[in-house]
């Protein structure tokens, strides 16, 4: 943890920042490469029986992840034009944020869909596939991070104190170490440690070398967003229908559920989000020096 902390205060050698930087960037793709061509997944193996919290009888529809969507999006477009916060006035920023996140993690999906790590359910989406996705999983992308970093701007106007501030750093060092050792340990697990590593080493890499003044204030609107995250993706994991929409392989995740979501899918979620608001944040800074 000390030498982490001392990288990030030193002043780092231009070209010693540069290899340190590649290397961060190249040894997490090298290791997920690695994973994704050696693991053997058994693709019919999908678990589908999985712990109700309440069934809800009007989400046994084709249409149920389309009311996911509405649910999730209308009312923060509605919300968006607000006096105080504005948040119409940041899509210049916030669109390219999530367009380019949004293509590493379809990638990502489109693969583990077809070498099995994960399906969808028929019964619960409209039908409309492309790329063996349902359209409903391709705006999954783009309305979960317009709603999500909706709530890490209404934080950023209406609270202005740094809540967690002052315990960023161990926050942050303590993502790291767990992300990344669990990462390792679950080498076998496909899912379990892509999620973790690619979370720990972009975290490792955010902490050394980008703009950390805003970390803490992401951390607080996750922690927040978990709430609607839990609900949002319980409909989608089984929770709250007869049986789930998005199925696991239970032999490439972690296995462990909070109510009927799979502990990798916050930690999923967590990279997704931190992705695009470094991208929101960064867009927005050179949008201000123009």
């Amino acid at each position: 943890m000390e030498s982490l902390v001392s990288m990030r205060n030193k002043a780092v050698n231009p070209s010693k920042s540069s290899l340190l930087k590649a290397a961060l960037i190249a040894l997490p793709i090298m290791l997920v490469g690695i994973q994704w061509l050696t693991n053997s997944v058994q693709p019919g193996n999908l678990l589908m029986e999985v712990p109700n919290v309440r069934l809800f009888p009007w989400l046994e529809t084709q249409w149920a992840y389309f009311y996911l969507h509405i649910f999730t999006f209308v009312p923060v477009f509605a919300l968006s034009f607000d006096k105080n916060v504005h948040y119409y006035k940041k899509w210049k920023s916030l669109l390219p944020a999530i367009a380019i996140v949004g293509a590493v993690f379809i990638l990502w999906d489109v693969f583990f869909t077809a070498k099995g790590v994960w399906g969808f359910n028929e019964r619960y989406f409209a039908g409309i596939t492309f790329l063996g996705l349902p359209v409903e999983e391709w705006l999954f992308f783009f309305t979960v991070p317009f709603a999500c970093v909706f709530v890490y701007e209404c934080f950023n106007f209406y609270i202005k104190p740094d809540l967690l501030a002052r315990i960023e750093r161990p926050m942050t060092l303590g993502l790291i170490a767990i992300f990344l050792a669990v990462g390792f340990l679950c080498w076998g697990h496909l899912y379990t440690s892509t999620a973790f590593l690619l979370a720990g080493f972009f975290v490792l890499y955010h902490f050394l070398f980008l703009d950390g003044s805003y970390r803490s204030r992401f951390y607080l609107a996750f922690l927040v967003s978990l709430l609607p995250f839990l609900l949002v993706n319980g409909v989608l994991t089984g929770g709250y229908t007869e049986q789930p929409i998005v199925i696991y392989n239970p032999d490439e995740y972690l296995g462990i559920r909070i109510t009927s979501v799979p502990l990798d899918d916050a930690v999923y979620g967590f990279l997704l989000l931190f992705g695009v608001v470094a991208i929101y944040e960064h867009l927005q800074k050179q949008g201000m020096k123009l």
